[in-house]
């Protein structure tokens, strides 16, 4: 059956109770915004094969969720970039071993208020012009990017700066990592961006492509060009291809390997690596290709505990 997405801060999903155990197991999910709608529709068709194993999946930020996965407070963290030097030192200070799995791609797409009728395109440098910190002077008004677009402020959404997205996003438009302005109004859950570009006329935002895909009747895609090529708008086709450069990226899940060793864990993985690529489809980003899926596969089989 196709799997329903229900965009919320966290999912209760019911997993059958093991034969033989009297308490209820439980897997906890947590991370980037981005991978969210991916575990949690994942996690909506395990319930139909699982009824009764409690799996909880949030959206706390790429970094969030790393400080989660290393303090053992969750089991997988859903991640919209590679862990960090200093994320895999942590992990080790803590003695967790882990794997890492990548599960799709996304885009990152730019969007405006549907009433928007100035602006259909922005190239990489415009956008850098707008994003760059304050005190490198971006640029504050529509007619500072065209003389003839309106005097009017722009009103900015974006991630938070736990978010995999944000520092993806500053990384490959203003050329450093968190190197950002802090003007502007800045959510984990990108259905609250979702909402603000959608609310106000002058807006521009960004977040995971798959957020617009939900929601492309209150919103304006806006197409990016990188150089002197043309404009390109995400899509799954131009995603996929990496003709929507720089803003494509891989997905990932990091999964503490002790997690497989307990039999929920372990069926939930495999069946999450078994779903994944109509999942990702499913809720508007790109499966992997086949020898990622192999890749993966092999991770995993080399994690699971020995027999």
């Amino acid at each position: 059956m196709k799997s329903g997405v229900r965009f919320c801060a966290a999912v209760l999903v019911s997993l059958p109770i093991l034969a033989g155990c009297g308490r209820q197991e439980s897997i906890k999910i947590d991370g980037s915004s981005t991978v969210y709608p991916i575990s949690e529709a994942v996690a909506e068709e395990f319930r139909e094969e699982r009824p009764g194993v409690r799996v909880t999946v949030g959206l706390s930020g790429t970094g969030g969720g790393f400080k989660k996965f290393t303090a053992g407070e969750i089991d997988i963290c859903d991640a919209s970039r590679g862990i960090k030097p200093e994320e895999v030192e942590a992990l080790a200070a803590a003695k967790v071993p882990y794997t890492e799995l990548s599960v799709a791609f996304d885009g990152i797409a730019i969007v405006v208020n549907p009433e928007n009728d100035w602006c259909d395109t922005l190239t990489v440098e415009q956008l850098a012009s707008i994003w760059r910190p304050l005190d490198d002077s971006p640029v504050m008004k529509w007619n500072e990017l065209n003389p003839e677009w309106p005097d009017e402020e722009i009103k900015l959404y974006g991630p938070g700066t736990d978010s995999g997205t944000f520092e993806y996003f500053t990384e490959v438009i203003v050329g450093e990592a968190k190197s950002c302005r802090s003007d502007f109004a800045a959510s984990e859950d990108d259905n609250v961006l979702v909402t603000g570009v959608a609310e106000d006329k002058y807006s521009l935002g960004y977040f995971g492509f798959a957020y617009y895909a939900e929601n492309e009747d209150k919103l304006k895609l806006i197409g990016v060009a990188q150089g002197e090529a043309e404009p390109v708008r995400p899509s799954l086709e131009t995603i996929r291809s990496n003709e929507y450069a720089p803003l494509s990226r891989p997905l990932y899940l990091y999964v503490r390997n002790d997690l497989l060793t307990k039999p929920e864990g372990l069926e939930f993985v495999e069946f999450y690596l078994d779903q994944a690529g109509k999942m990702a489809e499913e809720v508007g980003y790109v499966p992997v290709s086949d020898e990622v899926a192999a890749e993966n596969q092999k991770r995993f089989e080399a994690a699971k505990p020995a027999k």
